[in-house]
């Protein structure tokens, strides 16, 4: 039977067939399908064969179908495994916050990186718009004009007051979507706004430490009443970047992409060679330092927390 993986709980994976049937299943043998370690060999999105496990309700994968493409990080204490988050998607939300926990540029960019190098088309959505002052609409604002300069699409929605979101069923629409972001931008929040009758649990802002607690602890693949797919995964507090060569990441901010070919030397670093049309960019007030900051951050492989 061939079928679709919509639900991962660490070991047993449900996986609704094309016949329409639901059924938990395990990874038979040493299933391998990647040249990298990972901590799970499958996920959901993926398109996989099944056996029925003779005289049980459980099924073994068997086989995985090629990939169109997939989205990866890596392990938490595991710095040389990853773990992938979700395959055969078409685009990736990143729900973001400003306060209440708040988002930081660096981890919006390390996202928006991973999404390049995997061919992940990526959206920023801006919630809890209902919670700005004055001065937060303007934040906002210039968070917005950082990102959509670098040719990313940006959102402004509440998800608790139901804002804006007829623009994100919109985006939705017939299409499978990743939705990520820290624990706590509401992302439970947004999808039972945007699949009513589902009631996934929302958790409270933790008071000490200003980080939302995990409310979602697997990856979930939910059918849109309008069509298409959402893909609902546990807030990541700390995102590595994995498997990207130091002289191609340049390609993946979108706006240095667009400068590389002007530098005076083809091996350029962007750091501090001369005739670098990056840092000359920089120095003129065309490239957004926070950005360039970033770059220099996964370059070097600092924190990933940032």
């Amino acid at each position: 039977m061939q079928g679709l993986i919509i639900k991962s709980t660490g070991s047993w994976y449900e996986v609704q067939t094309d016949e329409g049937r639901a059924i938990k299943c395990r990874i038979k043998g040493k299933f391998r399908t990647l040249d990298i370690k990972t901590t799970n060999p499958v996920a959901v999105g993926d398109r996989v064969t099944v056996e029925p496990e003779p005289d049980q309700e459980t099924g073994l994968i068997t086989e995985l179908e090629p990939r169109k493409n997939y989205i990866i990080r890596k392990s938490v204490n595991l710095s040389k495994q990853a773990q992938i988050i979700a395959a055969n998607l078409d685009q990736a939300f990143l729900i973001v916050t400003l306060a209440s926990p708040r988002t930081s540029p660096g981890f919006i960019d390390r996202f928006l990186v991973t999404a390049e190098a995997y061919d992940i088309p990526a959206k920023l959505i801006f919630n809890k718009l209902d919670l700005f002052s004055a001065e937060g609409l303007e934040i906002l604002s210039q968070y917005q004009s950082i990102y959509e300069q670098a040719g990313y699409p940006c959102y402004s929605v509440s998800a608790l007051k139901a804002t804006n979101l007829d623009q994100l069923r919109e985006l939705l629409k017939d299409r499978v979507t990743l939705v990520s972001g820290h624990s706590g931008v509401g992302k439970s929040t947004l999808i039972n706004a945007l699949l009513p009758g589902y009631e996934l649990k929302t958790g409270e802002i933790s008071d000490w430490s200003d980080k939302g607690k995990h409310t979602t602890t697997f990856a979930e693949m939910f059918k849109l009443p309008f069509g298409g797919y959402l893909i609902d995964t546990p807030g990541i507090r700390e995102l590595g970047v994995f498997d990207i060569e130091k002289q191609e990441l340049g390609r993946l901010f979108p706006e240095i992409r667009k400068l590389m070919d002007d530098c005076r030397f083809n091996n350029c670093r962007h750091i501090n060679e001369p005739g670098c049309a990056v840092l000359e960019a920089l120095e003129d007030g065309e490239l957004e330092p926070s950005r360039y900051d970033s770059y220099l951050s996964i370059y070097n492989n600092n924190d990933t927390r940032a």
